[in-house]
């Protein structure tokens, strides 16, 4: 004889009510398409469905990573930052009359020189409060990146390498080649020394230092060191940073930007 075993399962046919567990999720195929190609990239590029809403606040944060990507395009499996890809971003923070205070964070290996100076020109232009956080390393033509800000930090373990510019690739083997190089080079210790507190003399004896580095020539600053020498103002992190570009927020404008307050 068969008996009835009790069932804490709800009747969802006798209720009315759909049974949850037959209803499927809504996948990113249900949706729009407009609003499936957003789900889709976002799973791509961030590895996950949805993004957190931004807080709404006057403080903009722009991202530098990997090596900095200018006149030459580098390989696929490079992580880079394409210069034709900020600049355009800083023009609209120049322009945005929300934006009052900018976040420059900096962990990139370097790169092409002139698109790296054209980066750190246009941050030394801005009107806005801007402080800079390196954060592992801003190394090479991070270097001018990280001092073109009204502030910088860098982390304790974080670390920046000085050396010579170099050439890649086919280089024409004439006077005028080397006479270029040490223009350009000039051209980065004046833009260094001009935003930081180190000297052109102790810049180029950092420059030059042979005995450091096994297979280069130049210095690699640890945190402490990088502050020592006078490139970078603090060491510090996130709260650091944030904090002190509220105080040049508050001085260029009177008035803190909402969510620091």
């Amino acid at each position: 004889m068969e008996t009835q075993q009790p069932s804490m399962e709800k009747d969802y046919a006798a209720s009315g009510e759909g049974n949850p567990a037959e209803e499927p999720l809504e996948q990113p195929l249900r949706q729009s398409p407009r609003k499936q190609r957003v789900v889709l990239q976002n799973l791509k590029t961030l590895g996950q469905i949805t993004t957190p809403p931004p807080v709404e606040n006057h403080i903009h944060t722009l991202i530098i990573v990997g090596q900095i990507e200018g006149h030459v395009i580098l390989p696929p499996k490079n992580k880079t930052t394409k210069y034709e890809h900020i600049i355009p971003q800083l023009v609209a923070i120049e322009q945005s009359k929300e934006i009052k205070g900018l976040l420059v964070i900096l962990n990139t290996v370097g790169g092409d020189v002139e698109a790296g100076l054209a980066i750190a020109e246009m941050l030394e232009s801005l009107s806005k409060a801007t402080v800079s956080l390196v954060l592992g390393g801003g190394h090479s033509i991070g270097v001018p990146i990280a001092v073109s800000t009204n502030y910088s930090f860098i982390a304790e373990t974080a670390t920046m390498t000085i050396h010579p510019l170099r050439l890649t690739g086919l280089v024409v083997g004439v006077p005028q080649t080397y006479e270029y190089l040490d223009k350009m080079q000039d051209r980065v210790i004046k833009f260094v020394t001009n935003h930081s507190k180190v000297t052109e003399e102790r810049f180029r004896e950092l420059m030059f230092r042979t005995g450091d580095l096994v297979r280069d020539i130049g210095t690699v600053l640890v945190g402490k060191d990088a502050v020592a020498s006078g490139i970078i103002d603090e060491i510090g992190g996130i709260s650091q940073a944030l904090k002190k570009l509220e105080e040049i927020v508050e001085l260029k404008y009177g008035s803190k930007p909402r969510g620091l307050q």
